[in-house]
């Protein structure tokens, strides 16, 4: 039983080790189309639950071992926030974190209980996901456990934001004729104009799935990055490598498509070519463009 893995290298989170609150079987209340985990009933708790000294003797020993952590990201196999002993977790861990910064990546289906709300409160970062705002799509991708409404997460995420100190993330995860027709986007893209969540990480499917979807192509996640308002801080999360060649773009060019959406450096160098990157970082240099960080992510906007 590994209630710790890592640490992993990420570019938005550092250095990060895991801790695995369900690490005996999966247990959610989704069961994701997409998951990479064998599908399983979904359930409302734990049926399997590891004690709290069982995690923080666990996670002492790793802290110990790996002293240069960034981050210590509670995750499951499932739904992290459905471990019961949440919040009493979070107090045993920020008693000997010290400077390393604690996050959650959970699926929100549990965010308007106010219970989960006080434990994620206590966390220096809280990462949501939130592939659908419509029900038809929670159901159909997300195969949520009854009673789950996706009205109900997104009135609760509001009312999350409006008591969190910290940065919230949301993180989209994008399959193929599931969740990425322009009415689904319109839906999401009106609610988060709502939250104002502190970036968008876009994504698609990057692991061997439990079901036959499809992932959707890195030029694809920039249409659809484009389909969402300009004062939205969206990341495109791809692993997949773009399919496409660079182009070359003028200097009204690159003003004008920074104008319509901030772009990351890997935006940059999979759609610009070399003399445009030059274009780019000449425009910076006169500041026409500026570089915006958004927790941990640098953005190329227009000045």
């Amino acid at each position: 039983m590994n209630i710790i893995f890592g640490p992993i290298h990420s570019r938005r989170f550092g250095k990060s080790l895991g801790v695995d609150l369900s690490p005996g079987k999966k247990q959610c209340n989704f069961d994701c189309l997409y998951c990479e985990l064998d599908p399983a009933k979904t359930m409302e708790h734990y049926d399997d639950v590891v004690t709290v000294e069982e995690v923080t003797t666990a996670l002492r020993e790793a802290l110990a071992a790996h002293q240069d952590i960034d981050f210590i990201t509670l995750t499951a196999n499932g739904e992290p926030t459905l471990y019961p002993h949440l919040e009493a977790l979070i107090d045993e861990i920020n008693t000997f974190k010290g400077k390393t910064k604690t996050l959650i990546l959970t699926n929100a289906a549990t965010i308007d209980d106010p219970k989960v709300q006080s434990a994620l409160l206590k966390l220096d970062e809280v990462k949501l996901s939130l592939d659908c705002a419509t029900q038809k799509c929670l159901k159909k991708l997300d195969r949520s456990h009854s009673g789950i409404e996706v009205e109900n997460i997104k009135a609760g995420m509001l009312d999350f934001k409006r008591k969190y100190q910290g940065p919230l993330v949301i993180e989209i995860l994008i399959v193929k004729t599931l969740n990425d027709s322009e009415e689904e986007i319109a839906q999401l893209n009106a609610f988060l104009l709502k939250l104002k969540p502190t970036r968008i990480d876009i994504g698609t499917i990057d692991r061997p799935p439990a079901f036959d979807v499809k992932p959707v192509s890195y030029e694809e996640l920039l249409h659809i990055s484009h389909l969402f308002d300009s004062s939205l801080p969206v990341y495109i999360a791809s692993r997949k490598k773009a399919d496409i060649s660079p182009d070359s773009y003028a200097y009204e060019e690159i003003l004008e498509t920074l104008s319509k959406r901030p772009l990351t450096k890997e935006d940059i160098e999979a759609l610009f070519d070399e003399e445009s990157q030059k274009r780019v970082e000449n425009l910076l240099h006169k500041q026409k463009i500026k570089l915006v960080e958004t927790n941990g992510v640098k953005f190329y906007k227009k000045a």
